[in-house]
């Protein structure tokens, strides 16, 4: 069973969605709109057909709240009392993978839990098929399924099996790329996923996409960043970046590539990681002239960076990750078996992992860090996203880690609520939509019963914990309410069907997680 958090609910809403109305009114919120302006309550917000209609403060801490000055509730409406809890806007998951055969994770499984956690929107950036993202796509935007709403970025090369032109395309030509980038917008994507290719077959791609006006994004991968850098796709045109692959050697002044060890093997997962744990330290210095003219180029080109600080989180404190308190209840059996230490699994690379790489690692978290927090004081674009899946990080509990992360990075929790929304519209160019609480855009909000600028623990399904006057350990927090397109989610029930889900599955499989090595 999930864990039972101890506060209040307000009117239990429906776990399979509650509306749309034609007007509903969220009452006696404080608000965080996500634009960076401090919180403000008490406040009454009117939807009127998915659409915010009216912001309207209605008093003052501490003194009743007269209801004739109140706005009125229409024949039909609905009301939902949220007396001093926190609304937000729905949270933006900017690095998303909607499961994976390999994670045996399902879509059903993992919307609900990013829904339980207030996560209304995803990009996706690279999934099992184009064709099953878009399907999933459109039947998101319909509401016919529990889910965030999905923008789909293609892995470039990927193939259709309902679209011929994306068929067996052998991309090894920049006239083969842009015919590709044509067909991929045809079909109805929102952008690309790179992970790099040849300098002219990049060129020639990001050229094609930004005339169609998509939007872009790419994990650098060491086979081809040594001659195209996160510099050479900013000025060739891509939108973001994902993680922070590229960005170190698009710094490095005194070498051309990484310091591989000679006996360096890509395919092994331990030498790919431990040794981009040491890739930051051969970086320009922060501060440095050319630390600070590549900064700044990024930032003339609009640049964003969306780092997922939390799928590393483990190379620099494994067993902090192995025991977070959710994988007990809300990992899948076949999740936690993909996890473990791996010759094939991605990213299972603990084949020998000890204190010398965790060293590193948070070496390199310090410098990562250092650049992201300047980047974002700037003015730069920061994102949040999760990367879940992979690294033992979880659906919805690892964007609320991210936002955790940021926070150690020296954002403020402004700063970070932003990151988490609006940043995230203005990246995928939703902004006149999505990522703030204001007129005309939909109704996507985070409803919380505590404040989370105070302590961004409270938004994780398992809450956070406190000591009462009494003496009493209680869990407090969780959201509340998820709320997208206007219609109304029990958060804690979400998650409550997660971990049944789990439930039945260990007990079909007779299965209980146990780490790495022990035998009963």
């Amino acid at each position: 069973m999930g864990l039972v958090l101890g506060m209040p609910q307000t009117v239990a809403q429906s776990a399979t969605g509650d509306g749309p109305f034609s007007q509903l009114i969220i009452r006696g919120v404080t608000l965080i709109n996500g634009n960076g302006a401090p919180p403000q309550g008490p406040i009454d917000i009117v939807v009127e057909n998915n659409v915010i209609a009216k912001i309207q403060v209605v008093g003052y801490p501490g003194v009743a709240i007269e209801a004739s000055k109140r706005p009125q509730l229409k024949p039909g409406g609905k009301e939902l009392d949220c007396s001093g809890m926190y609304l937000l806007p729905g949270f933006i998951d900017m690095h998303a993978h909607i499961g994976g055969v390999a994670q045996g994770a399902e879509p059903d499984y993992v919307f609900k839990l990013w829904m339980g956690h207030g996560v209304t929107t995803v990009r996706e950036v690279g999934g099992r098929s184009i064709d099953w993202s878009l399907d999933l796509k459109r039947k998101s935007a319909k509401n016919e399924i529990v889910a965030p709403r999905i923008y789909t970025f293609t892995s470039f090369g990927q193939t259709s099996e309902r679209f011929n032109p994306l068929n067996d395309i052998p991309i090894s030509t920049p006239e083969q790329a842009r015919a590709w980038v044509k067909a991929n917008a045809k079909m109805g994507a929102d952008g690309i996923k790179f992970f790099g290719a040849e300098p002219e077959i990049m060129a020639a791609a990001l050229d094609e996409n930004k005339k169609l006006g998509l939007g872009s994004a790419c994990h650098h991968a060491q086979l081809n960043v040594a001659r195209w850098n996160v510099l050479h796709s900013a000025r060739a045109g891509l939108t973001s970046m994902e993680h922070w692959y590229g960005l170190p050697e698009a710094l490095f002044d005194n070498t051309t590539v990484q310091h591989y060890p000679l006996d360096y093997n890509y395919q092994n997962e331990q030498h790919r990681f431990e040794n981009a744990g040491t890739l930051w330290a051969q970086a320009a210095k922060p501060f440095s002239e050319h630390w600070n003219t590549v900064m700044e180029e990024l930032l003339a080109l609009n640049f964003t960076i969306n780092p997922t600080f939390n799928i590393y989180e483990a190379s620099r404190d494994l067993q902090r990750a192995r025991r977070a308190e959710w994988h007990e209840t809300y990992t899948m059996p076949s999740l936690w078996e993909f996890y473990q230490p791996s010759k094939i699994s991605h990213g299972s690379y603990w084949h020998d992992w000890g204190t010398e790489q965790e060293v590193a690692w948070k070496e390199n978290y310090r410098l990562w860090m250092t650049f992201i927090n300047e980047y974002k004081n700037r003015g730069g674009r920061v994102t949040a996203g999760s990367d879940s899946g992979f690294i033992f990080q979880l659906y919805g509990f690892a964007f609320i880690r991210e936002l955790e992360l940021l926070r150690e990075a020296g954002f403020h929790p402004l700063e970070i609520i932003r990151s988490a929304t609006l940043n995230g519209a203005e990246a995928l160019g939703q902004s006149h939509i999505l990522g703030s609480v204001a007129l005309g855009k939909l109704a996507d909000f985070v409803i919380v019963a505590e404040n989370p600028l105070q302590n961004l623990k409270v938004l994780y399904g398992t809450g956070a914990i406190r000591l009462t006057d009494e003496n009493e350990v209680v869990r407090v927090g969780g959201v509340t309410y998820t709320v997208k397109d206007g219609i109304i989610y029990d958060a804690k029930q979400l998650l409550q069907e997660v971990a049944e889900m789990v439930a039945t599955e260990k007990r079909k499989l007779n299965y209980k997680i146990k780490q790495p090595g022990i035998k009963e």
